[in-house]
């Protein structure tokens, strides 16, 4: 059975916002991805008194696990495979072979990508003086790098169903992977130094001689220590030094 003109990615979108809902050990977001996949699937109810829609219900529904932001890759392709008759066993496999390669292109792209690359222009943002516009300048670039990505994934999982994997290898997305760890990693490198004067202006000249020999003390016993400090640990104990130091000076 061929697929409708007019499949409801739109509803499917909305549902996506919500596919870690019911996440759970047992399923992952399978659950999630299921009900993503549930209007893309109505069609089917026409043929066989629905039984083929409710057995593609219950295949959507079966363990899945990768990354949110591109899960709809996997939901429109498991989708489209379902209205075009590939046996059931086939459309299993699909959604098995990309959980893996799903998981670590959006871990590439958006966690060590994407995410701290805005964090770190919003940080430069509020460290030059731009306060809440550069906070806000950052919420509306994220969401809506993080949207558009949700909604190529859907369209694409669907025009290519169980040819999904000619997706993965599109150029821009090849690109955009290659870009974003230096992308990354030149705005934390800026946004490193400029937080770390506009945070010491405050404060005097010997005090920001502490400072600097604080984080010196700290790189050190975090080298020396691999395995057993770590950097929140340190942290949380600077901080609870820094409270006894501002209670014993008052």
């Amino acid at each position: 059975m061929r697929p409708g003109p007019r499949p409801p990615l739109g509803r499917s979108l909305l549902r996506l916002f919500t596919v870690q809902g019911s996440w759970n050990y047992e399923r992952m977001q399978g659950i999630g991805v299921g009900v993503a996949e549930e209007p893309l699937l109505r069609d089917l109810q026409e043929a066989g008194d629905g039984v083929a829609y409710r057995a593609a219900v219950a295949r959507g529904a079966h363990f899945f696990n990768a990354h949110p932001y591109f899960c709809g890759l996997a939901v429109g392709a498991a989708a489209r495979a379902e209205h075009e008759g590939v046996p059931p066993e086939q459309v299993e496999r699909l959604r098995t072979a990309l959980c893996g390669p799903l998981g670590s292109l959006g871990d590439r792209l958006v966690w060590a990508g994407w995410l701290p690359f805005t964090s770190g222009l919003a940080v430069v943002g509020v460290a030059l003086g731009f306060g809440m516009s550069a906070v806000l300048g950052f919420l509306l670039v994220y969401n809506v790098g993080h949207v558009a990505l949700r909604w190529w994934a859907l369209q694409a999982g669907w025009t290519y169903g169980a040819r999904v994997a000619v997706a993965l290898h599109q150029p821009l997305l090849q690109r955009a992977t290659a870009w974003s760890g230096p992308a990354m990693a030149l705005a934390v490198g800026a946004a490193l130094p400029l937080a770390a004067r506009a945070l010491a202006t405050p404060f005097a000249g010997w005090a920001r001689s502490v400072l600097l020999a604080a984080a010196l003390v700290g790189f050190g016993l975090l080298w020396l220590s691999r395995g057993r400090l770590t950097g929140l640990r340190f942290g949380l104990a600077l901080l609870a030094l820094a409270a006894l130091v501002g209670w014993l000076w008052r």
